[in-house]
């Protein structure tokens, strides 16, 4: 009889896949042995595979490049990373090691950036794309790096009022960028994004506040969807629109040069995940290239602005399985050593759903059960999966620990989750480690981060000796 848990996910899913496999019933996430990592670090545990940052953006280069080249498109390519997925150092590091871009979103990435630049990780020419809503910081911040020299950097005009407080904070020439208000899905509970400026106003607001202003160059038309770049119709018919506003625009802005098309690709967060980067890729660059032909105008450069693309699939966590509670005949709770509300706070807060899979005994019969975090909150918990809607697991034995892994999690968890900060009912934020490769080819760890003290919490919260 097939009754294990291997042969429950050979039979549901195609398995093993590019990243997973299985070597003595154990899990393997992009050949790490993640048993050998708990024995060595213990649970519960964060950690990044920092190549895999650099293979996704790789590939997103490639699959650009290859369309361009099929459609004879004349302009060029450019990924720009969005800091807020995750600020840390060694994402931002690891990221510019491929000829990319940066996108912004508020002041103290501006900081983060002058700290690049010192290093020489941010290069005069790399271009800093300063989005979001700003307020009096932010203002300043851009100011002081456009009055350095950074001759790429190029604020996207959110609102009227932007522009002239920009123009007070600066005291030389400078590029500019302008966000359309693109019109959200039917399901929202509004038409129209609350950033940016309306479709119907855009040109004239060009022709009033910049085309007669010697100081200020329009380069960008920035054009975002909040549920990412999707085939569906919402999305097809929201580019469209986009591109009509670009050729007005460039008729009437001989400048303008570049349409950045902001909202991410989507990440693998089940093992049944299908999704055809390239197709989606090449009907992008051929509607631009289509509708700017047709129109008589130049094609733009394109920008992107991948975030959860880029680092989401680095980054997993693994807990351990402390106890399973049988509360009636139908349900067992199996208890985790940390909370799902403090370190994956996204599957609390959004529902959202990461690839979970069990990182030893393999080859046991497998059982149907809910998972619990440690707090006292009885929202923390992960009951279903997206793909199967029921979690099943290799069957509890308390002499013989279960560990488990969530996998594609590193977007947003640390920030939402207040890396460092105070947690919910003070339960500690886990240990973080990195994984990379020697110039030889073999994997290396180290701590990032180590687990949160007492001592940690209580100064954040006054009771210092």
């Amino acid at each position: 009889m097939n009754t294990k848990y291997i042969d429950l996910i050979e039979q549901t899913f195609d398995f093993p896949q590019e990243e997973f496999h299985i070597e003595n019933n154990n899990l393997f996430f992009h050949n790490i042995n993640l048993a050998k990592l708990v024995e060595e670090y213990g649970t519960p545990l964060k950690f990044t595979y920092l190549p895999k940052i650099s293979e996704n953006i790789n590939k997103t280069q490639q699959w650009f490049q290859s369309s361009i080249k099929k459609h004879n498109y004349k302009g060029k390519y450019f990924y720009s990373y969005c800091t807020k997925s995750s600020h840390f150092k060694f994402i931002l590091e690891e990221a510019l090691t491929n000829n990319i871009h940066i996108e912004t979103s508020s002041a103290f990435d501006l900081d983060i950036i002058k700290n690049l630049k010192v290093n020489g990780r941010v290069k005069n020419d790399t271009y800093i794309i300063c989005n979001g809503f700003k307020r009096d910081q932010y203002i300043q911040n851009i100011g002081k790096l456009i009055n350095s020299g950074h001759k790429n950097c190029i604020p996207i005009i959110d609102n009227y009022e932007e522009l002239p407080l920009l123009q007070q904070q600066t005291n030389k020439p400078f590029k500019v960028g302008i966000r359309i208000a693109s019109e959200e899905e039917p399901k929202f509970e509004f038409y129209t994004s609350r950033l940016g400026i309306g479709y119907k106003n855009i040109v004239s607001f060009y022709e009033r506040e910049i085309a007669n202003n010697s100081q200020v160059e329009l380069k960008m038309l920035h054009f975002f969807i909040n549920t990412g770049i999707r085939d569906t119709a919402y999305y097809w018919n929201e580019l469209l629109k986009c591109i009509s506003v670009y050729i007005k625009l460039k008729k009437a802005c001989p400048t303008l040069d570049s349409l950045n098309i902001g909202g991410g690709f989507p990440i693998k967060n089940s093992l049944a995940f299908e999704y055809d980067y390239e197709y989606m890729i090449d009907e992008i660059i051929n509607q631009i290239n289509e509708a700017c032909k047709n129109a008589g105008v130049d094609v733009p450069n394109i920008f992107t602005e991948f975030g959860s693309f880029t680092v989401g699939e680095a980054s997993g966590a693994i807990y351990e399985v402390l106890y399973q509670k049988k509360q009636n005949d139908r349900e067992r709770w199996n208890m985790i050593n940390s909370s799902f509300i403090t370190t994956l706070p996204d599957s609390w807060s959004i529902n959202k759903r990461f690839i979970m899979l069990p990182i030893n005994k393999w080859n046991r019969q497998y059982e149907r059960v809910l998972l619990g975090g440690l707090t006292c909150d009885s929202d923390d918990y992960y009951n279903s999966e997206q793909h199967i809607n029921a979690i099943y697991l290799p069957v509890y034995e308390k002499e013989n620990p279960l560990y488990i892994g969530f996998f594609n999690t590193g977007a947003y968890q640390e920030s939402i989750g207040g890396f460092g900060g105070l947690q919910h009912c003070l339960i500690p934020h886990p240990k973080h480690i990195l994984i990379n490769k020697d110039s030889d080819g073999n994997m290396t760890t180290k701590v990032f981060k180590e687990q949160q003290k007492s001592e940690e919490l209580l100064s954040i919260l006054g009771y210092e000796n």
